[in-house]
């Protein structure tokens, strides 16, 4: 068992880590960008990638306090279920009005599970697991964020 704060610095080198292996990797628009902390430039749209002691998981995350503009969000993405699946070339899980950290969300999110973050022989698996979601989680985007964006 790890403390606070050596549970925080391991976390802290991984993200690191991994943010020095992504800099050398371009944007879909051909721009420097921060895969770690992604910007969607949509309100209570997240790319999140979470690395934990079980297991890793990258998700939209769609978080808008107001149910119905989450809905609509959800239901807009569910319309580009075919597009996101193709571009990521794998299904991943639908999760509509759930409950994390006491509010709810909606998600679309893959798990990787039997790895943890506090196993530095696991950081290879856990790379090789984000960098190619994120990727084209963000060649998935270029395309789709114009409508979102007229959602705001």
């Amino acid at each position: 068992m790890f403390t606070r704060e050596e549970s925080s610095r391991i976390r802290h080198e991984f993200w690191t880590v991994f943010g020095r292996y992504m800099s050398p990797i371009l944007s879909a628009e051909g721009l420097k960008i921060n895969w770690i902390n992604y910007h969607t430039s949509i309100k209570d749209v997240y790319f999140r990638m979470n690395a934990g002691p079980r297991s890793a998981s990258i998700s939209i995350s769609l978080e808008h306090t107001d149910a119905g503009i989450r809905a609509l969000y959800f239901e807009q993405f569910e319309a580009f279920r075919t597009v996101l699946h193709t571009t990521i070339e794998e299904e991943w899980q639908w999760q509509q009005d759930v409950w994390i950290d006491g509010r709810a969300i909606s998600r679309i999110y893959r798990e990787l599970p039997d790895v943890s973050v506090f196993n530095k022989d696991h950081w290879p698996e856990l790379i090789s697991f984000f960098k190619p979601r994120i990727i084209a989680l963000d060649s998935f985007w270029e395309n789709a964020k114009y409508t979102f964006q007229m959602l705001k």
